[in-house]
């Protein structure tokens, strides 16, 4: 099927929503890795649509997202969901700044308090079966997946396994919370008034330091500015061991991308994505922290 084909065939998909006020107007929505959003006007205002089927190679559940939404919705968190169903959620659309590495950085206190808030409030509004984000569990099924599936890059999974192992054994004891896990800078939108946070695939229990590690490492934190997002979410300096522990899991986080960006090159191929580039960001971005890791903490 060739895309313009496959995008007329989301956007009549879209278009027949029971949920439009009048006709309405669609069009593409791009930035995204993995599903199909449409930014959709009809009589009544502004809308996303956003079409995604389950990856259970990502561990990824639609309904499990749904009701995750809708609870952050209930708190304040997201934007109104105005309709969801197998595969389709339908969220209003927020006019404002979708940030990139720099707002992060600029807003980092801001940001430090919003997660904080979230792990704080959300796992007593989410309902059914827990669902654990341990990182070091998803490199693990990730490799399975890569080798099984005759990955190009299979061959460097011994090495990518070996990095996981000892980031693993740096971490420290955390209470568990409920967590985003998919903090990538474009899941924060400034309205003028007041942050939003979007997109809740990986939503689940876990330790809020995936959380503070992928907020630093998608942001491209210094070691200073890491420290200060530590102090904004804890109120209080982290001792050293925390920040080792946080350092070692920012390159967890970019080892837990380029796998992620390894698995979709098997099997996802959503428009407009170049997976294999994406490979071959991550996994720099994975060496360059991988290094600063060892230089800082006396490992080479």
């Amino acid at each position: 099927m060739s895309r313009t084909t496959e995008s007329a065939i989301q956007e009549a998909q879209v278009a027949g929503l029971p949920v439009w006020s009048g006709k309405p107007t669609i069009e593409p929505l791009h930035g995204g890795l993995s599903n199909a959003s449409f930014l959709v006007r009809d009589g009544s205002g502004a809308y996303v649509a956003r079409l995604g089927r389950d990856f259970p190679f990502h561990h990824v559940d639609r309904a499990r997202e749904a009701m995750v939404t809708q609870a952050a919705v209930d708190l304040g968190f997201a934007p109104e969901l105005v309709y969801s169903a197998p595969g389709v959620m339908v969220s209003r659309f927020i006019e404002g700044h979708t940030f990139a590495a720099q707002d992060v950085r600029m807003r980092r206190d801001d940001v430090a308090s919003l997660i904080r808030r979230f792990h704080n409030e959300m796992g007593r509004h989410v309902h059914g079966a827990g669902f654990i984000f341990w990182v070091f569990h998803v490199i693990r099924d990730y490799a399975r997946t890569l080798e099984a599936g005759g990955s190009r890059l299979s061959g460097r999974l011994p090495e990518f396994l070996a990095i996981a192992a000892e980031m693993e054994a740096e971490q420290v004891p955390m209470p568990i919370i409920f967590g985003h896990h998919d903090l990538l800078p474009a899941n924060f939108i400034d309205d003028g008034k007041r942050l939003w946070l979007i997109d809740f695939e990986y939503a689940g229990f876990g330790t809020a330091m995936f959380d503070l590690a992928g907020i630093a490492s998608n942001a491209g934190f210094g070691a200073d500015e890491a420290e200060a997002l530590l102090l904004a979410y804890c109120g209080a300096p982290p001792p050293a061991g925390l920040m080792r522990a946080h350092a070692a899991m920012q390159v967890a986080s970019l080892l837990r991308e380029t796998l992620w960006s390894l698995v979709s090159e098997l099997h996802l191929d959503a428009p407009g994505v170049d997976y294999v580039a994406y490979t071959s960001e991550t996994l720099a971005a994975l060496e360059a922290a991988l290094a600063s890791y060892r230089l800082s903490f006396g490992k080479g």
